[in-house]
């Protein structure tokens, strides 16, 4: 599940055309076991990440050029106020890049699919993170599928188009 490697489902994983579905309890078990059903998502850049970014655009570097000639110079008083806003130009676009990778994490969480499943005998709606092996999902029209899933009972066709 939030394994890069593809696993093969036991056959006691399986989803069983039973009605009263997995119980919590064992989907509880499953999701600690597998993990859940997510994709491997981007890796969010370090601050030191973000930094290097900054000291490798043209601009920055003339700033910096511009602030060490300066201080070969002798102008301090110049080369301090120059160097000074270096600094500030790192700390605004630090606060930016945190701020949009957690812009785009609630975008990513508000857009998660949600499933309907049957479990202990109920159908519940659960988020699609939490999807494990073994479970049955109810699906109607428009639905998306937040999983693999074997077809127990019923007509499906299928829009694959997202993926």
């Amino acid at each position: 599940m939030a394994s890069d490697k593809p696993r093969t489902v036991a056959g006691q994983d399986r989803a069983d055309p039973m009605p009263a579905g997995l119980s919590t309890v064992e989907a509880a078990a499953r999701l600690t076991r597998d993990g859940p059903n997510l994709l491997p998502g981007a890796t969010p850049k370090s601050a030191w990440a973000i930094v290097l970014g900054v000291l490798r655009e043209p601009m920055f570097l003339m700033l910096l050029a511009a602030g060490g000639i300066y201080l070969l110079l002798g102008d301090k008083g110049e080369a301090l106020f120059l160097l000074g806003f270096v600094f500030v130009v790192i700390g605004i676009t630090l606060a930016q890049e945190r701020k949009t990778q957690r812009a785009l994490e609630s975008l990513r969480d508000l857009s998660a699919p949600r499933a309907l499943v049957i479990r202990d005998g109920r159908e519940q709606r659960i988020a699609g993170r939490d999807v494990v092996v073994g479970d049955l999902l109810v699906l109607h029209e428009g639905d998306r599928i937040p999983a693999d899933a074997q077809l127990v009972s019923g007509q499906v066709d299928v829009d694959e188009s997202l993926l």
